[in-house]
């Protein structure tokens, strides 16, 4: 039980914001898939799920084919983490923006601050935006359903 709620508030701190790097981690420096998940707060079977749909995301393989990645590439998974998390990009959304950005923008683009979390009242009059009452009615109710089916869950 301790260990879900450790894992719980590991969780809870990651959200929102953009882990840091270690001081010591230099370029030379090698990180296994477990270091790096646990750094970034990104699952080991996501990271080798990433590595196929980001097809430049191929970290070098030891001799027992495990795989070490360097600071750039801990970079770039943290660049992903936040589009895909943070500012709910799909992977097809992150994989153009990052494309935009080039690989010199990566370090610019994780020193970006945030956007603020959104008010609850702001997500409800962006969702009246452009939409008819009749849709608005639809869309509330469809909210209101799947927040008593979160409460279930």
């Amino acid at each position: 039980m301790v260990d879900r709620e450790n894992r719980q508030n590991r969780k809870n701190e990651l959200v929102g914001s953009t882990p840091a790097l270690p001081d010591g981690l230099d370029d030379k420096r090698y990180l296994r898939i477990g270091e790096v998940s646990e750094l970034t707060g990104v699952k080991p079977y996501v990271l080798r799920y990433w590595e196929s749909e980001f097809r430049w995301m191929s970290p070098a393989k030891s001799k027992s084919r495990q795989r070490l990645y360097k600071k750039r590439d801990i970079e770039r998974i943290l660049l992903i983490r936040r589009l895909l998390h943070e500012e709910r990009y799909t992977i097809a959304g992150a994989k153009k923006k990052l494309k935009d950005i080039g690989a010199d923008g990566i370090h610019a683009a994780l020193s970006e601050s945030f956007p603020e979390p959104q008010k609850q009242e702001d997500t409800e009059n962006q969702m009246s935006l452009g939409f008819s009452q009749n849709k608005q009615v639809k869309l509330a109710k469809i909210r209101k359903d799947l927040i008593a089916i979160k409460k279930l869950i």
